[in-house]
């Protein structure tokens, strides 16, 4: 499979022509090395190696004598030192931070965890130095799907992609969740019980894109609310799952939603993560299409790199919206139905919201029709393909 470009290329080329430095998240397999390899460096620290890693556990100050030992490329042009899955040794961060306010090196720093990064005394996420980018598997703007059953089965992981053969992307994918999730993530848990957390994740990746009931599952697991509450953080800190938000002011009602969601990182993982096959129901592949939208939506957002945040709206005692689009208070709505006819009856809860909030000048609904078709003065429908439309590229 030869080399597509990622949305993210030119956003960190033009910050490290700035001579700023980059901290690139994203789960395992989303495409980090590869990305990385685009850009020039001078030196490569890849800390996933264990002896490679020890060494600089032992002694995160040998980074600085290696940094130091580099000469400049260029006039006024600081060497590139790329930190491979850097919350492996979290200590280098101090290190980095001394070499970038000194101005002795650029640094591309990756991780596929933020949870050694965000947690306990000895954390530098280094701010004010570094741009923060995440990096998702192939969004739609990336590699276009002619056949969205495929995305929704299979995901989008740029290794998943590459395998031409259904089966084997099946048994690609068990093995990414037996060998990551079931044990990278046990491990960052540091569970007492490895067995309740592996039904935790089935159970998770089932009710992924769902409001969150966290006492219904603790009933089902058998362990507190509290500990359902610090595994779905687990899974959010090593960019498994997304957290959605709801919207929850309104001038004329009372009871929205104010729990979350949470939707998996990628379909496929999901799936498999959940035990299910791939002969689905349709009402199944409606639920699946939904949460499909939403993470093209959030894909989007990160890529675009503003203040965008994906939301959803929900009234328990009427309507409900399945995403709504916040730029810093400005909505667009968006419902998403598996249907290529949508009807009157499809747009009633998008013109609520409308109503509800002027901020919202129009709605979407994302379905399966060919092209772009205006349902009423404020609502239109879109193709899935289109879903990009939504959120501009900056």
């Amino acid at each position: 499979m030869e080399y597509i470009t990622r949305l993210l290329e030119q956003k960190i080329r033009r910050a490290l022509h700035r001579n700023r430095s980059i901290l690139l998240f994203g789960a395992r397999q989303t495409g980090k090395t590869t990305l990385i390899s685009r850009f020039h460096a001078d030196l490569v620290i890849t800390l996933v190696r264990p002896d490679i890693r020890q060494r600089y556990e032992k002694s995160p100050q040998l980074l600085a004598g290696e940094v130091e030992a580099l000469a400049p490329t260029a006039a006024n042009t600081r060497p590139l030192v790329v930190v491979d899955e850097v919350q492996k040794v979290p200590t280098l961060l101090d290190v980095v931070q001394d070499l970038i306010d000194r101005g002795r090196a650029n640094f591309v720093l990756t991780g596929s965890s933020a949870r050694k990064l965000r947690r306990g005394a000895v954390v530098n996420l280094l701010p004010g130095r570094v741009a923060t980018f995440r990096l998702d598997p192939f969004s739609l703007r990336e590699v276009p799907a002619q056949d969205v059953h495929e995305r929704l089965l299979y995901g989008s992981l740029p290794g998943m992609l590459a395998v031409p053969d259904r089966a084997d992307r099946e048994t690609d994918l068990e093995s990414y969740v037996t060998t990551y999730l079931e044990e990278e993530v046990r491990a960052e848990a540091l569970v007492r019980n490895v067995g309740d957390f592996a039904r935790f994740l089935e159970l998770a990746a089932s009710e992924s894109g769902n409001i969150v009931n966290l006492r219904k599952l603790s009933q089902e697991i058998g362990v507190s609310h509290t500990t359902i509450g610090a595994y779905y953080q687990i899974l959010e800190d090593c960019l498994i799952a997304e957290r959605i938000e709801p919207v929850t002011h309104s001038k004329t009602r009372k009871k929205l939603t104010k729990s979350e969601k949470y939707l998996f990182f990628d379909l496929g993982v999901r799936r498999l993560a959940a035990r299910e096959g791939t002969k689905l129901p349709r009402d199944t592949f409606g639920r699946l299409f939904e949460q499909f939208v939403g993470l093209e939506l959030v894909r989007c957002a990160h890529a675009a790199h503003r203040t965008l945040a994906i939301r959803f709206w929900r009234d328990p005692d009427g309507p409900e919206v399945d995403w709504v689009i916040d730029d810093e208070g400005a909505y667009a709505p968006v419902e998403v139905k598996w249907t290529d006819h949508p009807r009157s009856g499809d747009i009633r809860h998008l013109e609520v919201f409308l109503d509800e909030y002027p901020s919202a000048r129009a709605g979407y609904i994302v379905c399966h029709v060919p092209r772009k078709t205006k349902l009423s003065r404020r609502v239109v429908a879109l193709p899935w393909q289109a879903i990009d439309e939504l959120i501009p590229a900056s």
